[in-house]
């Protein structure tokens, strides 16, 4: 099998024409109305998703959970996540980006709202890795979109906003969940309203989210590509210039056939794959250990059940706060920096968090201390690692190698991690350690071998592999 080089259609006249002029646009209310319902569906994701780590200590009782349910529930869910993703994967760049996040969300909540109606762990292990399936195809399809649809300029308004949303989640769930502690159905309540989400979320899509522009001309459907332009230009106050059909010149690649699957992993851009994806495994282990775990670490390294998830929902509190200053910072010091200041930066909270059992009296503040430092840094990280992994590829590979990307970083970081982790949760030194050693690693993958991303789509690559 050998391996050839074509013109990018990426790169072409007619996607840098559409590119510059979508790019162009001013920063408008319509942009706003854009980021707010995906940032609506990242609350709902994230809520639905987060859910496990309050559903370990919630349905304990209740639904009498042993040691097997909680690694079917931390680990199951996690891989049916990146089943989902996988299959949106290879989907992604044939079907529009919208269909995939309606048909993602639409799952998702549907079956978080039969969580209220279990009555055993099997049940309840069923629910969610069938809620696993929507997740993988809804979470990572919101970036390839935001990425094709807003001005380079402002793609990292959108990226902070998105993990923002996710962050208000985080730190919801867990409170909620600490509130409801002692009662018997809280598990119930806390599932509800990611449930009912379901009558509100798939209509906003539907109605206010406009397709791909880039996507519609890689298809070759050139007229409809430059009427959702127009559209967004008059939605936007028509400040600029409408967009032509012959404005985009030569259009002879418009409909050129779509590379294969495999060309992620070609000669020429195998190496932004696998920086883009090991930037990601390693903040995501990070999240996934600290989201499904924590509060049953601190609860069996002796903290009440209220305080750990108390604690947790502080932790998230902060990377709200986070994740602002890294969408703020990646455009200053540039994304790969940024990453390395994020992972860097929670080596301290995460030493502080691994000694607190040696402080007496005052564990429970240095715990909260090195919460705090993590919540800013690492937990912020996603800002610029999902926004660096989107500018990793052309647009004819970068719906299959965004949500391709996510699913494998997820199938490590959120499936094998923490079943690897679960029965040392005791251990203070094992499982913050681990995330330290992890961190540290990844802190350097970006800078010593990736490249620096500046927003501009259409020349991400001058190529696109494919094999012949």
């Amino acid at each position: 099998m050998t391996v050839a080089t074509s013109p990018a259609p990426s790169g072409s006249p007619a996607s840098r024409a559409l590119g510059q002029k979508l790019d162009s646009i001013p920063f408008s209310g319509y942009h706003i109305l854009i980021i707010f319902v995906l940032a609506l569906v990242g609350f709902i994701e994230g809520y639905d998703l987060v859910l496990t780590g309050s559903l370990l200590v919630l349905a304990k009782t209740p639904l009498h959970l042993v040691g097997s349910d909680f690694r079917w529930l931390i680990t199951g869910t996690v891989l049916m996540t990146c089943v989902g993703g996988f299959a949106a994967s290879a989907i992604s760049d044939h079907f529009s980006r919208k269909a995939i996040m309606l048909i993602g969300v639409v799952l998702t909540t549907l079956f978080t709202l039969l969580v209220p109606l279990v009555q055993s762990a099997d049940q309840l292990i069923a629910v969610r890795l069938l809620t696993g399936i929507g997740i993988g195809a809804a979470a990572s399809a919101a970036f390839p979109i935001a990425a094709e649809l807003m001005p380079a300029q402002h793609r990292r308004t959108y990226g902070a906003i998105y993990e923002m949303a996710l962050a208000a989640s985080f730190t919801v769930v867990p409170f909620i969940g600490g509130l409801l502690a002692g009662n018997a159905n809280a598990f119930r309540f806390l599932a509800l309203p990611g449930g009912l989400s379901i009558a509100v979320v798939p209509v906003l899509i539907y109605f206010v989210l406009p397709g791909s522009p880039r996507w519609y001309l890689r298809k070759g459907r050139v007229q409809e590509a430059v009427d959702v332009v127009n559209r967004i230009i008059a939605r936007c106050g028509n400040r600029v210039a409408p967009l032509s059909v012959a404005q985009l010149g030569d259009l002879h690649e418009a409909s050129e056939k779509l590379p294969p699957y495999w060309a992620l992993f070609a000669k020429g851009q195998l190496r932004w794959t696998t920086v883009g994806i090991l930037s990601g495994i390693c903040a995501g282990t990070a999240y996934f250990l600290i989201s499904t775990l924590l509060p049953k670490a601190l609860n069996d390294q002796g903290f009440a059940v209220s305080a750990s998830l108390g604690l947790t929902s502080i932790v998230y509190a902060a990377s709200f706060f986070g994740k602002g200053f890294t969408g703020f910072l990646m455009e200053i010091i540039g994304r790969r920096w940024t990453i390395a200041y994020a992972l860097l930066g929670s080596l301290p909270g995460l030493a502080l968090m691994l000694l607190a059992h040696r402080a007496g009296p005052y564990s429970g503040v240095v715990m909260v201390a090195g919460g705090l430092i993590i919540g800013f840094t690492v937990l912020s990280a996603f800002t610029a690692t999902r926004v660096y992994l989107s500018e990793q590829f052309p647009t004819a590979l970068r719906g299959r190698g965004h949500i391709f990307g996510e699913s494998f970083g997820r199938l490590f970081a959120g499936g094998l991690m923490p079943f690897l982790m679960e029965p040392h949760t005791g251990s203070a030194t094992i499982f913050f350690g681990t995330i330290f050693v992890v961190v540290a690693i990844g802190a350097f993958i970006p800078i010593l071998f990736g490249k620096e991303t500046v927003g501009q789509l259409e020349v991400v690559a001058e190529t696109v592999p494919e094999f012949a």
